[in-house]
């Protein structure tokens, strides 16, 4: 078994690596949407969503640079061009949304889709000992946890 520079599997890290660069995809198209939400959105609820969706899109972007951070320190290199988001992002690309509530339920769907493969790469981030993966999942997925509950209580679910 060969070992990287920071001791984990080579193999079991560039398995991590390619995780990680496939949440990286959906956490750039998941940001963009977000970015056009806080630019188009109208309606009674204006001013709360613009900044709510602004909040959203500031630790979108510290998530993104942590998880390109991240496949660096695993030895491998982050995507970096939309063309490749958008192959590999489950997360579809939305357009002109200017309403509060669709803004909203596609945050929740994308949460979903975020928290779904951020479980899956604390597993095999647990499998491969790779405690800095491990934790990075951890955090992210106690976070948005709570941020999909107050978001869909917003939605009257």
């Amino acid at each position: 078994m060969s070992k990287n520079f920071i001791g984990l599997d080579k193999g079991k890290a560039e398995k991590l690596a390619d995780s990680l660069n496939d949440l990286l995809s959906n956490y750039q198209i998941f940001y963009m949407n977000v970015r056009g939400y806080h630019w188009n959105i109208k309606g009674d609820n204006f001013f709360e969503l613009h900044l709510k969706f602004e909040e959203l899109y500031d630790d979108l972007l510290l998530k993104i640079d942590e998880i390109a951070e991240r496949v660096l320190t695993l030895g491998h290199r982050p995507s970096h061009a939309y063309s490749s988001y958008i192959e590999r992002s489950e997360i579809p690309e939305q357009k002109d949304v200017a309403d509060g509530k669709t803004a909203m339920a596609n945050i929740v769907d994308s949460f979903a889709k975020l928290i779904g493969k951020q479980r899956d790469l604390l597993n095999l981030a647990g499998e491969a000992n790779d405690e800095g993966t491990v934790a990075l999942m951890s955090d992210y997925i106690s976070q948005q946890e709570k941020t999909v509950w107050m978001y869909r209580s917003y939605l009257g679910h």
